[in-house]
């Protein structure tokens, strides 16, 4: 059984996955389609997991 993630943990991962953005984001000399398709995954990875936990919490 999985445990559920707090309102503190989900906050500090958005704002690392924030800031790891922020990183990528200046440090490439050319934002491209691939770049933009990495983002979007690891938004995914990052955030469905994220909005779950919340969800059940709720409930």
């Amino acid at each position: 059984m999985k445990k559920r993630l707090s309102k503190q943990q989900s906050v500090c991962i958005t704002l690392l996955w924030v800031a790891l953005c922020y990183i990528v984001l200046t440090s490439t000399p050319r934002i491209d389609g691939p770049v933009i398709v990495t983002l979007l995954m690891s938004a995914a990875f990052v955030f469905i997991p994220v909005y779950k936990s919340l969800k059940n919490k709720k409930q």
